[in-house]
């Protein structure tokens, strides 16, 4: 076979007929090359997948509680708009995306072949855990989308049904354990069919799984027991459906029902970037950036890895990226959210125009980094040593 690169292979598809039809082509990474530095093209097996992104945006599931209607989860279709390129803009410190598209992938071949659930057991349930602001619902999205794309050949179609867990949580006694069984009913409706994958996303979790032992201590018990009892039991009944994967996100961890923890079969802490990941928000920043025209000249920033090759030798061409991993050392302690606000505050408030070249941009960033410690510092956040 002749050698070949990502640029022919886009190059030969944009002078087909195709094109006409094709909004985008977006070349994936491989799992099991996920540390190769270089792939020989010539030696990968393709996998073609073609979607159509629904624009529509969400719909809200209301429920009856008394005379009032509450809006108890939004519901999208997949794969969406609002959620495209979020997994390849996802960096994080382990390969935790990596090991969710695994973890799904035995899901499936565990059901397929028919194991016994009473010899291996598995719940197709998924918590992440940590600081807020790290990426945790993102990345529920995230893994969302990218199963409806992955996964096309097996389902017509997929749908993320993300429950609020406030609304479940009712200010009327003894409503909120009849609202999380109607609410898993209207999920049960859903996974009946076979044709449909269906991910079901409960954002801080915690609020409809306080530990029981804690919530017997407080003013309404009763009710916060109940609502446990009904998410544990309703987990127990979708769990028969193959095609209803259930993720999870907790801010404080510390303080959700231990049943609900052991019945989680994979337990991720997702903490703040360190500076390596830092780096790459910040490169993937300036390169959006660069790609819509706002800083204007055509300095190239290195990624991490490929700084990496040049020992950190101090050059012309690794000046601007070596000022990016000075500022970010300078960021650590910074969420995922903040760092990829940061860019625009920079812009917002130290960009001289609207147009900018790189040199000044990471001046700008620099001071715009130096105001948002002071901000937290002014509000209480963290103390001035």
């Amino acid at each position: 076979m002749k050698n070949v690169s990502i640029d022919s292979i886009v190059m030969d598809f944009a002078k087909s007929s195709l094109h006409e039809h094709i909004i985008h082509i977006k070349i994936c990474e491989l799992d099991s090359a996920c540390d190769l530095k270089h792939i020989d093209i010539a030696m990968v097996q393709p996998e073609y997948h073609v979607y159509h992104l629904e624009c529509y945006g969400p719909g809200i599931e209301e429920l009856g509680e008394g005379e009032e209607d509450i809006p108890a989860a939004t519901h999208w279709m997949l794969p969406s708009t609002e959620f495209e390129d979020m997994w390849e803009n996802l960096i994080y410190d382990t390969p935790i995306k990596e090991q969710l598209l695994k973890f799904v992938r035995t899901t499936l071949l565990f059901s397929d072949k028919g194991m016994n659930k009473n010899i291996i057991s598995w719940n197709k349930v998924i918590l992440l855990h940590g600081p807020p602001g790290t990426g945790k619902t993102s990345l529920c999205r995230a893994l969302s989308q990218k199963l409806s794309i992955r996964l096309d050949s097996r389902y017509k179609y997929a749908q993320l049904v993300e429950i609020n867990s406030h609304s479940l949580f009712s200010k009327w006694f003894s409503e909120s354990g009849k609202l999380v069984q109607k609410m898993f009913t209207k999920i049960t409706e859903l996974a009946g069919d076979p044709q449909s994958l269906v991910i079901v996303l409960i954002d801080e979790v915690e609020s409809l799984t306080r530990a029981r032992e804690s919530s017997l201590n407080g003013a309404d018990p009763s009710d916060a027991v109940r609502v446990v009892n009904a998410v544990l039991t309703q987990l127990d009944q979708v769990n028969k459906y193959p095609n209803v994967l259930i993720v999870t996100t907790s801010n404080i961890s510390g303080t959700i029902d231990l049943a609900f923890v052991d019945r989680a079969d994979i337990k991720q802490y997702i903490g703040l970037p360190s500076r390596a990941a830092i780096y790459q928000i910040y490169y993937s920043c300036i390169n959006e950036m660069k790609r819509t025209g706002i800083i204007v000249d055509s300095e190239t920033i290195f990624t991490l890895k490929e700084l990496e090759t040049t020992n950190m030798i101090v050059k012309d061409v690794t000046k601007s990226s070596l000022l990016l991993w000075e500022i970010a050392g300078a960021s650590v302690g910074f969420s995922g959210r903040t760092l990829r606000k940061i860019p625009f505050l920079a812009h917002a408030l130290y960009a001289e125009t609207p147009l900018i070249s790189l040199s000044n941009f990471l001046s700008a960033l620099q001071m715009a980094i130096k105001k948002q410690k002071q901000d937290r510092v002014d509000i209480g956040l963290v103390k001035n040593h």
